[in-house]
């Protein structure tokens, strides 16, 4: 498996470090939208948050929350994001589950999210096709 996170949590690869402990890490991004975008993951190799076991998950996002307020007040942000992408057509291109906390500034211009407008009576149709979808996976919930 060829994995740059991992590369950086095994120290074969350069990262700026923010914070590490025994289970977690997170750096700066190399190709920030801001100053101070950060990525937080566990050590451990997910490929992604479906993957990521629960326990580990709860941990890793409590250190997340942690860490925003961290770099919203370190480098004076007005706001910030915090991003899971998954699946190519998601914008993932490195698959270690990993979030990104991205401090946002008024009018900064970075990530207004277009939206879509549902037709008619889909809105109906989508919601009948989730509900159909968490009936029938129910059972993962209880996992």
């Amino acid at each position: 498996m060829d994995c740059i996170f991992c590369d950086i949590i095994s120290k074969e690869a350069d990262a700026e470090i923010i914070f590490e402990n025994e289970k977690f890490i997170a750096f700066l991004d190399i190709n920030p939208v801001n100053f101070g975008h950060t990525l937080v993951m566990p050590k451990n190799h997910f490929d992604n948050f479906l993957t990521i076991k629960t326990e580990e998950l709860n941990d890793l996002t409590k250190l997340t929350q942690y860490l925003a307020g961290v770099v919203k007040r370190a480098v004076k942000a007005d706001g910030f994001n915090i991003i899971s992408n998954n699946g190519v057509s998601a914008g993932q291109s490195v698959f270690h589950f990993h979030y990104h906390i991205i401090p946002r500034f008024e009018n900064d211009g970075h990530m207004r999210h277009r939206t879509v407008q549902y037709k008619d009576d889909e809105i109906g149709k989508y919601g009948d096709m989730i509900r159909e979808s968490v009936q029938k996976y129910k059972d993962l919930l209880n996992e």
